[in-house]
């Protein structure tokens, strides 16, 4: 399987979510986008592995976006993921950053960044894939298959 990277966009409701150790958190209704690395030995085996635990919601979570994959708030809607051996998901999270606001701290205990999970009040399928075509990247989208 590939190595790369990925954004998650989910739709929500205004909800309040406890997401591990961060808490509860209240999120507002829009979109969110989780962008993760698959850069390890699954590669992109890690962004099927968030897919079936959102349609499955079938293990307890152990990273902050399972938290919202398996909560009824939350629904992924799509996914938009690239082949690359390059760490590029801060630089992602770090030129989506600059569109909205993000949930300090999810998502981001690895790394210096302020945040991995960006809200938008829109649905921003057209911002990721620029986002990802300035990173000099491909990007494929992948919508939700519901069991």
């Amino acid at each position: 399987m590939d190595k790369g990277i990925y954004c998650l966009v989910l739709k929500n409701f205004a909800c309040t979510a406890k997401v591990g150790a961060l808490g509860n958190i209240p999120f507002s209704a829009g979109w969110h986008c989780y962008i993760g690395s698959a850069l390890g030995p699954g590669g992109l085996v890690r962004l099927e592995r968030h897919l079936k635990l959102a349609a499955n919601k079938d293990k307890r979570p152990k990273w902050h976006i399972d938290y919202l994959l398996t909560s009824p708030q939350f629904a992924v809607a799509y996914a938009v993921s690239a082949p690359t051996t390059d760490p590029l998901e801060c630089r992602l999270a770090e030129i989506l950053a600059g569109g909205g606001a993000g949930v300090p701290r999810f998502g981001c205990s690895d790394c210096t960044c302020p945040s991995h999970l960006l809200y938008r009040p829109r649905e921003p399928k057209e911002e990721i894939v620029a986002a990802f075509t300035r990173l000099g990247l491909s990007p494929r989208i992948q919508t939700m298959i519901r069991p």
